[in-house]
């Protein structure tokens, strides 16, 4: 227990009385300005560093990190206030979420940590081979760089360790947006990554995020299992995320539509090392226009795909990003073949799955469809969900038979 044990020697925050400390007891891991108390001395602590919080009646309650700059003041790192945050602490959690990812896939390609899901909170590193690509969207991350990387390489044995400060979050932490190169080199080309049989190049520089959505990994296998001796439509398709796995799973065809021209000729090369080229194609342009084209070329597919970007990235952004997501549905639909499937996907974790999908079935309905709803996937377990933290589970895919 945490009183028997010495507290480091390190600032202190503290609870506001009637601040819901039971919360943080079962596992909460943010503590927002307003639960605080906010006095001169915690203002002025360094973003990043590290500090012990207390209860309202000043009892020790966790390790925290704090960023005194963001609504999220503290950051929960460890439940026992009595750990010192270093090198040997950060290989530790690495440790539990590697053996995680080793039990679960047979090659060093996936999210090797998944911010407060694996108890590293703000912390992204995705793994591709001998490369690890880390966001640090916490300014504790950032802060413990150094040695954070120092122990993905002891923990990993591997030898290239990039940063990547794109992440939105870090806006949010008042951090840099400027890549590096924190161990080793970056790859020259596109790294090839297979998964559910399929080639995916990833472009660990110059793509989005990390290089590769490896959330929906899952959500590709089962809509590959409905794309044998189909036609497929994959709709904001990055660099062919759906269209080749279901190529793979035996579809006669697919079409991918993405806005971005490096994303489709990374799809396309994915498709060749594959060797099916012959039954690929691509078209670039605005998912919305596209959708409304092929509506009026009068084209059907057995099986179509959208799987958009976060249209509700958060509560503010909610009531739009439902309207966009029905519009999906109501455009989507009509495309589906009879006794067609439709798989429809949401990034956002201000949308829960009832909302997102009474969303979809609204526009699946005012485009005079009937659905049956088939399946209901998330991310993998390279993504572990934090139970107390509904944000950690912000993936949804839902595959209607039309």
């Amino acid at each position: 227990m945490t009183d028997s044990k010495t507290i480091p020697d390190r600032p202190v925050l503290r609870l506001k009385p009637k601040a819901n400390a039971r919360a943080i007891r079962r596992g909460a891991p943010w503590v927002f300005d307003n639960e605080l108390v906010m006095d001169r001395r915690s203002k002025a602590l360094a973003p990043g560093s590290i500090a012990t919080l207390e209860d309202g009646e000043r009892k020790p309650l966790a390790t925290v990190a704090v960023n005194p700059g963001s609504r999220i003041v503290a950051r929960v790192l460890d439940r026992d206030a009595t750990v010192v945050v270093d090198r040997h602490w950060l290989a530790a959690r690495l440790r539990k979420a590697l053996s995680l990812r080793e039990a679960a896939y047979g090659a060093p390609f996936y999210r090797l940590v998944h911010a407060e899901g694996d108890g590293l909170p703000g912390l992204v590193i995705d793994r591709f081979g001998d490369t690890c690509v880390m966001q640090p969207n916490a300014a504790w991350a950032e802060a413990h760089l150094e040695i954070l990387t120092d122990a993905l390489v002891e923990v990993t044995g591997v030898t290239n360790v990039l940063k990547n400060a794109a992440g939105r979050g870090r806006t949010l932490e008042g951090l840099d947006d400027v890549d590096a190169v924190l161990r080793g080199a970056a790859p020259e080309a596109p790294v090839p990554v297979e998964m559910n049989g399929a080639t995916y190049m990833a472009d660990l520089t110059g793509g989005q995020k990390t290089g590769l959505f490896y959330d929906q990994r899952e959500n590709h296998g089962f809509a590959a299992r409905l794309a044998r001796g189909h036609s497929v439509l994959d709709v904001f398709s990055h660099v062919g995320g759906f269209a080749l796995a279901a190529l793979a799973g035996g579809a006669n065809s697919a079409l991918a539509v993405d806005g971005s021209a490096p994303a489709l000729a990374l799809a396309e090369e994915g498709a060749r090392r594959m060797g099916a080229s012959d039954r690929f194609s691509t078209r670039q342009g605005d998912a919305f226009d596209t959708l409304e084209a092929l509506a009026g070329e009068d084209t059907r597919f057995d099986l179509v795909i959208c799987d958009p970007p976060a249209f509700a990235p958060n509560k503010a952004a909610l009531e739009k990003g439902l309207r966009a997501y029905e519009r999906v549905a109501r455009l989507a639909a009509p495309l589906v073949a009879e006794d067609g499937y439709l798989v429809l996907c949401s990034c956002s974790h201000a949308a829960d799955l009832n909302a997102f999908t009474g969303a979809c079935l609204r526009g699946i309905g005012r485009s005079g469809r009937r659905a049956q709803l088939l399946h209901t996937g998330f991310a993998g377990p390279d993504h572990p969900l934090l139970p107390q933290l509904a944000e950690s589970g912000y993936l949804k895919a839902l595959v209607f038979r039309l």
